[in-house]
């Protein structure tokens, strides 16, 4: 894959968990979720991510994940290196995605440790035309 093909913006189509037998589940942005996600050319980068019934959640639910940074190919991974976000945890971390483009769906798979548990996440995203 070459370092052009992510260049751009993407708009997010689903983000959800895979429990142990890899069955998708909702994610933690709920059943609807929506987000942006923009690579730079340069190789700067930022995404932001919220529920789509932020309106009608429960209080205590997760209503919005985002962070910004510098992004790279390796391989068939994207490193995304973490110099803000709304979670105080990741800054100056860098967080690995596995990738892989069809069309213009581009999807990301990686994990998240929580309460000390590896927890597969897959998120989905669609190429957004030029404005």
């Amino acid at each position: 894959m070459s370092a052009e093909e992510p260049v751009g913006v993407w708009r997010l189509v689903s983000y959800v968990d895979l429990d142990e037998s890899g069955v998708p589940t909702e994610g933690p942005l709920g059943p609807d979720p929506t987000g942006l996600l923009i690579y730079q050319a340069g190789g700067h980068m930022s995404v932001s991510m919220m529920r789509g019934d932020h309106r009608t959640a429960p209080a205590d639910a997760t209503h919005f994940m985002g962070y910004a940074g510098t992004w790279r190919l390796d391989g068939a991974q994207v490193r995304h290196a973490v110099s803000v976000s709304a979670h105080a945890f990741q800054v100056g971390t860098e967080l690995v995605r596995d990738w892989e483009l069809t069309g213009d769906l581009l999807t990301l798979r990686g994990t998240a440790v929580i309460a000390g548990r590896t927890q597969p996440r897959v998120l989905t995203w669609q190429r957004v035309a030029p404005a």
